[in-house]
This record gives structure tokens, C-alpha cells and sequence, in this order.
């Protein structure tokens, strides 16, 4: 697949698996095959294939064992195969045997389990051998195998997925025997036994589905020729480029191949974490290339019939063109369930209806389609026009260039589970009513971008007249305001703060140059600069279009000038001249502590005991600023991007403009003027403006179980769209499913113990109620103990994720993160 940031998912499911590998030691052989009378014994023996590619053995707990394959050189055992996992040996120790005339089975001293039926006509010598590629067959003993077709094979396992497909194998169907190859979901990390999530073909309208019980909820969209219509990826991704697709009388499947035979891939039903995923991996450590569902819009008919789903847009569902809401009240409310129905009616007996084209779709459901692949996509729309029943038609096979050939036509009132792609999927001809139809242009993208222009024009010409009023409101507040921080400026001669002239600091960020911006908060822009030949500083400007402004600056300087603190970030001057206001800061080579989270092309910096010593570094600089400071300080926007890593990766919180002092024994403020940042604030702050150091706290227990997932909190993360990364934490730890949540790039082995405390401390600080949340010094004493007296956590607040919260200062959409890479 593409080339972006990667989710590393290995040694999480690695370690899910790893239990079943411990209670035999595994002494392998040099052998690949097995044949009468030498049977295969469940005493630490494998077969490994030629290459030493695969290997094949006995695996499981004590009471449990199973016959499986896995990949030998990647050291932590990663099943591909499982012979027997309806049916485990229970009981003594199993032997995998074959019969002469060609009978695989697995037997123990109570039962036997037949694998492969007797083969017609019988075996005279049969053995059963694993092959390079992961392929454990029956065969002759006198065959060539490397001349010798997969159809001559008397068994194969490759006819017998589980939950993985690998290189060569088929998913799909043969059609003579009505034999359906899929891919189903193991029922526990520990337990290869079927569940109800499974992963098959289609073979009537040639496309992925994912089913949870009987309830479908992905699809791929259909087959074109180069792609299915709703997988993008495959159009420029390096894991799809020897992709196969075969469907004829005989047989519907698809397969692929890698380009390098130095890479082991796989597709995977996933038994952890979000139960219904499938992903690509490469090892040696296993990548994620691509998985579903990755978002809302992967969710089936999320925005109901005639709806289109886009996630990159701010309300991700709208209508096709020709069509409106049918509950508008719903649908402004954000429940797209009724989705839209035709603005006019179609005119098929005056057949005066036409076609416009919606471009780079995943193709909707085609449960209603018929499908003609020896006609032109003009012969298509014409017999389209002629059937009252035709609603929609689109190419069948695009793999020639062009608009493609073939038809597959739609004869349905409504089209369901389409979704836009700014990049790939294909187009689809909508028929609406003339009334419906641009009278420029039947094409539907000028129709809207004629739409957009209106629209731009008019948000332009009220921007303008927004920001000429905010302008010269600003100008005369700044006026005033700088007036007032040079009067104050002299008042307060003992914060001990050099002063830097604009000149210096224009030189050191070569005039504040663009290759030296560091990145943009709600103050403004930051920029690296360097003193004199070489002390390196940060340059924090502020903005004229600031949500933040003098006050703020103010506020900041008033605060950090007088604070010390290893893991606070030190303040060395201020420079107010003209209409510059700008605050120099020690330069932080790391930059934040975001930058890096979230970036899963940087896992290197980030392993366990640097997220534990970071940890630790907010927690000591929280204590200070609550209990140990000349001052009781509340940060009110402690997150992710305000925590900066020194070249030794030591935490240092910064950003005291919305900082606030308590006096005496004051406990907790009230303000009607809420700021931060959703996904990091207090649910007695949001809802009722109400602040004190547990407000703090809420925010230190988001950035624990950020740091320990490297997820953020105001994605979604699981299958409904509802659940944030406090209800997914939540989730897991009362399944007791800990470990699940820790970030796949850490890597295994780490602490188990400590991580687990870490988590619970997390979720400690996220409770619903302020009086149920720890204080900063018992926080401290927790994570220096050993973690097993701490106290139950309660549900946390705002584990749903309810829409986009707007706060004077900041603005974040709810948004969902689509992982790549290789």
C-alpha cells in the first residue's frame, strides 16, 4: 500500500499469542513431509518447509492443543493456520498422522479428528508435506512437487483458511462444488475457534464483504477490472500491485502475490482490539497497510438511502445532486438514518431524464444490478434511459483507460453506502429529472462548483467586512492594552526579564522566514531562531488575528518569570515594540510531545520507558504548579502540544496564557468563558465553567492514556463512531483487557506490571466527578509504588464522542484517522 504513517500492531498481537508457545519448548526438525508410519508427535517437533519460510506443529495451552502453521523466521509465533480449531486435543498428547492411501487426520489417546476425507481414486503411496509458501498438502509421494498444479493436490490447506490469507491462497468460491473459501475471526486471542465475524466474496456481484453475524456492515464495492471501487489504495498501493481477481463459470476469487519474496504478507481477521478489522502486515515487524473499517464512512449505508459520505468533510454525510433530506430536522441534528429522497420526480415515459456523473465513489450497494460486460458505457446509459427501473449505471471494467467498458446498471429507488474519495474509486452516472439537471452542464462537479463560487463570494464579502470591524477593534484594544503592559512593565522590574529589541529577534529567525516556523498554536506562530552564533531559541509571536492577545501574554509573563521548574519550559525574555508582542523561550529540539506521539514514522523515540519517564516529567511539573510554586497555579490547556521534549526527551510544560492563579485556600473559579481544547477538558469545565487543579488532573489522565496508546482522544475508536479513547479505555479495562490499548510501536517486552498501573491511573484521573479524582501529590506516590493498592477507577466523563465543541479560543472538529504505510 502507500508509503504514509504506519500503525505497528505487531507485538500486541504478538504477545495475545505468545501464551500459546510456552508450555512446550519447540525443537524443530530439518524435515517438511510426514508419511505413513511416521506420524507427527505433539512432543516440541515441526516440520519446516524448504526455505524455512513456514512451520508446522502442535500449539496451545496445556488442556488445548492445536495442529497449526506459522511463519519460522519471525520469532514470536504468528499463526496462519489452524488444522483444528473447532475440535483441540484435550487430552494426552496428539499425533498428526497419515494413512497409506491418503487419510490425514489428528488423533490422542480418546478421539480423531479427519482432515482429509479418502481421496478418489485412494493414494498408493501419499505424503503429506509443507510447502515454501505456506501450504500444507497431500499428495503422491512419487510426484514432482515443484511441476506439479495445486489441482492435483488429493488435500490442501489452502482450501481451508482461518482467519488469515496469505500469498497464493484463494478467497472465494468454487462454483462446480458451491466450496466458499472465507476468512473468519478467531473467538479469543487464545481461542482459534470460529466467531461470527467473517470475510468473504460475493460471488454474485464480485466484491469484499465483512459480515458480524448476519449483519453485513463493510463491502468493498465491486470488482472494475484494477481495483474494487471502494479500496483506493489498490490503485497506487505497492502490497495490491500483483493483485488477482477471477471470476467465470467455474470459479469467483481473488488472491494476490508480493512483489518481493523477501516480504511476508498477510490479511487478517483480527481477534483484538476493534473487533471487526482486517489489515495487511509486513514483518519483521508487521505494518499496517490497510484496514476496514477505518472510519464512519466505512460503516454500511451510514448515511442512509441517496446519501454520500465523506469524511473529510465537516458534516460527513450529504446528498447525491438532485436529491434533499428526507427529515431535514434529523438531518441538521447530524442522524442521517431516513437519508434523501429526489427533489423531482423522474420522467421516464417522456424520457426527458438524463445523467450526471458523480465522480470517485465507492459504488453502491449492488444487491439490485444487473451486469452486462459486452457493451459500451454509451449502449450502457441508453439502455438505461429505456428501463423506468434504472436509476444509476456505472462501468464494469475500467482496467483499458478511458470512461471503461461493460455495464452494471441499478434497479433500485435507492442507492445505498456510496462514499467519496478525493483520490480513486470510480464514477457513477445518476439519472435525475431534467428539472434536476444544470442547464450548463450535465456534469455534476461544474454544477457544484458553480454553487461553491456563490457561495465563496459571499463568505468573502462578509469575511471582509467581519475583519475590517475586528481590525480596528483590535487596533485600538492593543493600543490600550501595550500602553497598559509598559505601565505595568515598570511596576514590575523584579521578574528579572531581559528585554529584547525587534531587530535581535527578526535577525535571529531571518525575519521570522518560513523554513524556521516550528509549527502554529492559539497564541500564533512559533519560530526557531539563534542568538548571537549559538544559543538556539523559540520565537512565540503573537498573531493580529489571535483568539489569544495581550492579556493572554501578559498572563504568561506574569506566570512562568517567576516559576523554576526542571519540567516547565524556561522563559528567557519578552519583546513588545511597535505592534510585535513575542515571548523567547528555551529551544526544545523535540519540539512537542504530539509531533511525535501521533507520527507513527517516528517509534524510535518513543519506546516504554521514555512514555514512562515523560509521564512522570508532566506529573513532577503539575505538583509543582498545584502545591510546591510561590503560586497555585491551574494550566487549564494542558495536551499533547503543549508538552516540549529537550534533546534528552525530558517533558517540559509550556503555554501559560490560559494559566490562572488561585489565592489563599481557594479550591476552585468559576468563568463563563470556557477555553482549551476539546477532547482534554474536564466535563464539570465544559458543561459549567467551573476549574480547579482536578480540572488539571482530567487533562493529565487524557495525556497518560494518549501516551500509552498513542492514540488521540477525540478520535473514534470503535465500529459505532461513538466511543473516544477514555469509553475505549474504559471498555478494555473492565474486560480486563488491559494491554490491548498499549501502542503497537513500544514493543514487546516492557513492564507489564507498570503499564498496566500507568493505565489505571489514567482512567483514576478521568472520572466523571472532580472529589473522585486524585490529587497530583498521591498521583506522584502511585506511580513510584508498585500499583497494587490503588483504588478502582469509576466511569470516566465524556467517553462518547457527541459532536464538535467550539470554545473561544480553539476550534476541533471530531475526526477519525486513516493510518498507511509499509
Amino acid at each position: 500500500m502507500s508509503s504514509s504513517p504506519v500503525i505497528n500492531f505487531s507485538f500486541l498481537l504478538c504477545f495475545l499469542l505468545i501464551p500459546g508457545t510456552l508450555f512446550f519448548p519447540t525443537i524443530t526438525s530439518s524435515i517438511d513431509t510426514i508419511t505413513p508410519g511416521e506420524p507427527l508427535l505433539d512432543n516440541g517437533t515441526t516440520l519446516i518447509s524448504a526455505g524455512e519460510n513456514f512451520e508446522l506443529g502442535f500449539f496451545g495451552s496445556k488442556n488445548k492443543r492445536y495442529v497449526g502453521i506459522w511463519y519460522h523466521k519471525i520469532p514470536v509465533q504468528t499463526i496462519v493456520w489452524v488444522a483444528n480449531r473447532q475440535r483441540p486435543i484435550t487430552s494426552g498428547f496428539g499425533n498428526l498422522s497419515i494413512t497409506t492411501n491418503g487419510t490425514l487426520f489428528i488423533a490422542d489417546g480418546n478421539s480423531t479428528i479427519i482432515l482429509s476425507p479418502p481421496s478418489s481414486p485412494p493414494l498408493t503411496n501419499s505424503v503429506a508435506q509443507l510447502l515454501d509458501n505456506g501450504n500444507f498438502v497431500l499428495r503422491e509421494s512419487s510426484s514432482q512437487i515443484n511441476n506439479e498444479p495445486r489441482s492435483s493436490f488429493a488435500w490442501q490447506s489452502f482450501d481451508f483458511p482461518t482467519d488469515t490469507l496469505i500469498p497464493g491462497m484463494k478467497l472465494g468460491w468454487n462454483l462446480k462444488s458451491r466450496f466458499n473459501r472465507n476468512l473468519t475471526e478467531w473467538t479469543s486471542s487464545s481461542d482459534p475457534a470460529p466467531s461470527d465475524n467473517v470475510v468473504a466474496i460475493d460471488f454474485h456481484n464480485h466484491e469484499l464483504f465483512l459480515q458480524s453475524g448476519t449483519t453485513k456492515v463493510w463491502r468493498s464495492g465491486p470488482w472494475n477490472g484494477l481495483q474494487f471501487s471502494g479500496i483506493p489504495e489498490m490503485k497506487t498501493g505497492d502490497w495490491f500491485t500483483n493483485t488477482i481477481f477471477v471470476a467465470n463459470e467455474d470459479e469467483v476469487f481473488f488472491s494476490y502475490t508480493p512483489d518481493a519474496s523477501s516480504i511476508y504478507t498477510r490479511l487478517v481477521v483480527n481477534q483484538s482490539v476493534t473487533q471487526r478489522l482486517v489489515w495487511i502486515e509486513q514483518s519483521n515487524i508487521w505494518n499496517v497497510f490497510w484496514s476496514v473499517p477505518k472510519d464512519q464512512c466505512d460503516n454500511m449505508a451510514k448515511c442512509g438511502p441517496n446519501g454520500v459520505c465523506n469524511p473529510n468533510n465537516v458534516a460527513i454525510c450529504d446528498c447525491l445532486p438532485g436529491f434533499r433530506p428526507s427529515s431535514p430536522t434529523s438531518w441538521s441534528l447530524g442522524d442521517w438514518t431516513d437519508g434523501c429522497q429526489r427533489k423531482t420526480a423522474l420522467d421516464c415515459r417522456n424520457r426527458t431524464d438524463g445523467f450526471v456523473p458523480v465522480r470517485q465513489t465507492k459504488l453502491p450497494d449492488t444487491s439490485n444490478t444487473v451486469v452486462d460486460t459486452g457493451m459500451s458505457l454509451e449502449q450502457c446509459a441508453a439502455l438505461c434511459l429505456k428501463n423506468c427501473s434504472c436509476t444509476a449505471y456505472a462501468a464494469a471494467n475500467i482496467s483499458g483507460g478511458g470512461d471503461g467498458i461493460g455495464c452494471i446498471r441499478w434497479a433500485t429507488s435507492n442507492l445505498t453506502d456510496i462514499r467519496a474519495y478525493t483520490d480513486g474509486g470510480q464514477d457513477l452516472y445518476l439519472r435525475l429529472a431534467a428539472a434536476d439537471l444544470s442547464s450548463e452542464s450535465n456534469d455534476y462537479f461544474l454544477y457544484q462548483k458553480k454553487k461553491t463560487y456563490i457561495i465563496v463570494i459571499v463568505v468573502v464579502l462578509l469575511a471582509s467586512i467581519l475583519l475590517a470591524s475586528a481590525a480596528w477593534y483590535v487596533w485600538k484594544r492593543k493600543k490600550r492594552s501595550t500602553k497598559a503592559f509598559h505601565e505595568e512593565e515598570d511596576e514590575g522590574k523584579d521578574l528579572d526579564l531581559p528585554i529584547f529589541d525587534l531587530a535581535t529577534i527578526i535577525d535571529a529567525t531571518n525575519n521570522f522566514s518560513t523554513d524556521n516556523k516550528l509549527g502554529q498554536g492559539g497564541f500564533g506562530p512559533v519560530y526557531r531562531g539563534i542568538l548571537g552564533q549559538e544559543k538556539e531559541i523559540a520565537v512565540k509571536r503573537l498573531s493580529k488575528t489571535s483568539a489569544q492577545g495581550i492579556d493572554e501574554l501578559k498572563n504568561e509573563v506574569r506566570l512562568i518569570a517567576k516559576l523554576q521548574h526542571r519540567n516547565l519550559v524556561r522563559l528567557l525574555g519578552c519583546c513588545i515594540q511597535g505592534e510585535e508582542s513575542m515571548l523567547i523561550y528555551e529551544y526544545m529540539p523535540n519540539r512537542s510531545l504530539d509531533a511525535i506521539l501521533f507520527d507513527k514514522a517516528r517509534p524510535a523515540l518513543l519506546d516504554w520507558q521514555t512514555r514512562y519517564n515523560i509521564i512522570v516529567g508532566i506529573a513532577r511539573g503539575l505538583l509543582y504548579l498545584h502545591e510546591d510554586s510561590r503560586f497555585r497555579i491551574i494550566h487549564r490547556d494542558l495536551k499533547a502540544s503543549n508538552i516540549l521534549l529537550d534533546k534528552d526527551m525530558n517533558p517540559k510544560i509550556s503555554d501559560f496564557g490560559m494559566a490562572r492563579i488561585f489565592g489563599g485556600d481557594q479550591t476552585e473559579a468559576n468563568t463563563r468563558r470556557v477555553v482549551g481544547t476539546y477532547g482534554y477538558m474536564s466535563p464539570e469545565y465544559v458543561m459549567d465553567g467551573v476549574f480547579s487543579m482536578k480540572s488539571d488532573v482530567f487533562s493529565f489522565g487524557v495525556l497518560v492514556l494518549e501516551i500509552i496508546s498513542g492514540k488521540r482522544n477525540r478520535e473514534v475508536y470503535d465500529s459505532t463512531g461513538k466511543l473516544s479513547l477514555l469509553g475505549y479505555a474504559w471498555s478494555l479495562f473492565k474486560e480486563g483487557k488491559h494491554l490491548e490499548l498499549v501502542d503497537e510501536l513500544i514493543g514487546y517486552p516492557f513492564p507489564i506490571v507498570e503499564v498496566i498501573k500507568c493505565i489505571k491511573i489514567g482512567l483514576l484521573c478521568v472520572q466523571e466527578l472532580p472529589k473522585d479524582r486524585p490529587t497530583m501529590s498521591s498521583i506522584l506516590l502511585m506511580l513510584g509504588g508498585e500499583g497494587d493498592n490503588l483504588l478502582e477507577p469509576r466511569e470516566p466523563g465524556f467517553i462518547a464522542i457527541r459532536g464538535s465543541i467550539e470554545t473561544e479560543s480553539t476550534k476541533h472538529e471530531v475526526t477519525l484517522t486513516i493510518f498507511e504505510g509499509r
